[in-house]
């Protein structure tokens, strides 16, 4: 065997164990049920066979037909959403943009650049959509569609079809809009659970504008699960390295069998185009906010009436836990769930209806999955001793808009990065604080300081220090006599009606 024929026998043997299982869609069978055009009670999603389990790749042109013949039948499914808005000379940005977390693109108004003084203007935008049901569901982001006064689809075979919106989930930026048209071709949706980090993943829509249209791109799975990206108020994000770009938004990321796995939301990047970190929301998620919306018109979400933070290293130190798991409950809620049961502040959430708790993160998504009036099971760490609760759900009530933060920190050098004060009624009204909250305020910070890092902030009211509540200010003044430094601080503090835990070295 020649050199080159070894490294030719090589590298099939690579795309083989990367390609094995690709379903070759000419041998794929929809069995769809089509409904008429009127919206229907539940939607009725497209259902496969797989007539060949594991598909063999002997050969390079084997190898690349697999990835075509995906794509080929993936493409049809993704649709280009157009939208119009209308709006005041004075509303419009001069970039164009609405401000959307994926920075779609949108022109310029038709007016032009300088109307004169409250013409008005039509501003257009475009993203991506997926067609998810035969009678003309469509899946995308709430950052395309929202706001838009008027909207319309471009299809795989260039028609041109009005949309209307059916519901939209801000929580999650997620959305459904419809069509009514035949001849539509649903994508299946895949089970994103099942998921791996490594899997080869496919994204397709429409980057950088219309002329783009149903791009497709390749990459892997980077990781699952992403958090704390500040997109949405429930994040489980699918991070992919498939090249996805503003324009993006709602398209559609697809797995080695043609499966939709994730709706394509954002990407990190400092420049605004593609840096090979984008993010989706998984298919599973979406299926159940759309269903919910075409359903009932709105998402329902559990409500277990607590707050719930990240047990770090300092926390676990603090409280004795042998380990960085589990989730630390700071407020309950007076009247909720979880309060009527006898959860408490400084209780360690350890697993959720059987399944380990991890994170904040991971437990707030799986309670707000739960329908409202649904009996949840769970078990708390409390002093050393575990306990088990059993409690129904509430539906999650409409959130308050939070107050302003205040102004900028006050840098000072005082004992441990910060200097508490007595809340009187004086600091309380200078604070913009409730008297009768507790006895011990935080009322300047050093910003350089441990305390900040933390999170610790001006206005917080602290509750107890290292485990011993506070009943007055001196009480506060003689434990802290007896800290030095480099000591572990563990207070716990009242910031806007919601209890939080803090850790750190002095």
């Amino acid at each position: 065997m020649n050199k080159k024929q070894a490294i030719m026998k090589y590298l099939l043997l690579v795309f083989a164990g990367i390609a094995v299982g690709a379903l070759v869609f000419s041998n794929v069978e929809f069995n769809v049920s089509p409904k008429g055009l009127t919206l229907s009670n539940r939607p009725n999603f497209a259902t496969a066979t797989n007539n060949i389990e594991n598909y063999p790749v002997q050969s390079l042109k084997e190898f690349n037909e697999a990835f075509v013949q995906i794509a080929e039948s993936a493409n049809p499914s993704v649709v280009t959403i157009f939208t119009e808005k209308t709006l005041n000379q004075r509303m419009v940005s001069p970039f164009g943009f609405f401000g959307r977390p994926f920075n779609d693109f949108f022109d310029s108004p038709e007016s032009g650049p300088s109307p004169r003084r409250g013409h008005k203007e039509v501003l257009h935008g475009i993203g991506s959509g997926v067609i998810v049901t035969h009678d003309g569901y469509i899946l995308t982001n709430n950052h395309v569609i929202d706001g838009a006064d008027a909207l319309y689809i471009r299809t795989f075979d260039n028609r041109k079809i009005d949309a209307q919106v059916i519901g939209k989930d801000s929580k999650t930026d997620l959305a459904v809009i419809k069509v009514n048209a035949k001849d539509l071709k649903p994508i299946l949706i895949g089970d994103s659970d099942k998921l791996r980090v490594g899997e080869w993943v496919i994204a397709i829509g429409s980057p950088l504008g219309e002329n783009f249209a149903r791009t497709v791109t390749q990459g892997i799975v980077s990781a699952k699960g992403r958090a704390n990206v500040g997109l949405a108020d429930y994040e489980d994000f699918i991070q992919t390295d498939a090249a996805i770009n503003p324009g993006n938004s709602g398209g559609a990321l697809v797995n080695i069998n043609g499966e939709l796995v994730g709706i394509n939301t954002a990407i990190a990047s400092r420049t605004g185009g593609f840096e090979g970190i984008g993010f989706a929301v998984p298919s599973n998620m979406a299926q159940k906010v759309m269903t919910a919306l075409i359903t009932t018109g709105k998402v329902a979400r559990g409500y277990l009436g607590v707050t719930i933070q990240n047990v770090d290293e300092n926390i676990a130190k603090a409280m004795h836990l042998k380990a960085r798991e589990g989730a630390l409950v700071g407020t309950v809620v007076e009247g909720g769930p979880a309060a009527r049961i006898g959860v408490q502040t400084g209780d360690v959430i350890l697993d959720f209806n059987d399944s380990k708790v991890t994170g904040s993160n991971e437990l707030r998504n799986s309670i707000s999955s739960q329908l409202p009036g649904s009996i949840v099971k769970f078990r708390v760490l409390r002093n050393g001793v575990v306990r088990l609760f059993k409690v129904r759900l509430e539906e999650q009530p409409v959130r308050r808009v939070a107050a302003a933060p205040s102004a900028a920190e006050e840098k000072i050098t005082a004992v441990f990065g910060f200097r508490a004060e007595e809340l009187t009624a004086l600091t309380a009204k200078r604070l913009n604080l409730n008297p009768a909250a507790g006895k011990v305020v935080i009322t300047a910070i050093d910003t350089a300081s441990n305390a900040f890092f933390a999170g610790l902030r001006r206005g917080d009211i602290i509750l107890s220090l290292n485990r011993q509540n506070l009943t007055s200010f001196a009480e506060y003044s003689t434990l802290v006599k007896n800290i030095k430094s480099g000591d572990l601080l563990f207070l716990l503090v009242e910031r806007k009606g919601n209890k939080v835990y803090f850790a750190f070295n002095v």
